[in-house]
């Protein structure tokens, strides 16, 4: 039981890494600030299924699914602009986030709300951070 919390261990570790070190160095352009936020929300969206909504798996596949697709979408922008290093940190990302989910689900089945609801939070929480501090004021424009 306790191995289905190791992926929201490393994926926090990742995205920490990620948001606070290579985001920081780089700064981020426009469709990155829109489009950062807007990945967490289909995050959001299957925690919040499980949390509330729960009863049917399909919704909660289907919702897991487009969030693990709508998380690619700029890889093919980042070329030019991502260290190497940052472009590995988002591939382990990639790896983690439908292992994540699955482990969710299988919480859920054992009856893990509580968990469930503090990564609800956290996710939440991260993505007030992430529309807060990449807004127009805090952050210089990038290409």
């Amino acid at each position: 039981m306790i191995l289905l919390y190791v992926p929201f261990i490393l994926q926090g570790i990742i995205m920490f890494v990620d948001e606070f070190y290579f985001h920081e160095k780089r700064g981020l352009p426009l469709w990155e600030k829109i489009g950062h936020p807007l990945d967490t929300v289909t995050v959001l969206a299957p925690y919040a299924y499980l949390v509330w909504g729960a009863g049917d798996i399909n919704p909660y596949i289907i919702l897991c699914g487009f969030s693990c697709l709508f998380i690619t979408k700029d890889e093919f922008v980042h070329a030019p602009i991502c260290l190497p290093a940052e472009q590995w940190l988002h591939s382990m990302l990639f790896i983690l986030h439908p292992i994540s989910f699955l482990c969710a689900y299988l919480l859920w089945k054992n009856g893990e709300l509580s968990f469930l609801k503090i990564q609800l939070s956290v996710t939440f929480i991260f993505m007030l951070y992430q529309i807060i501090r990449w807004s127009f004021a805090w952050q210089r424009q990038t290409k």
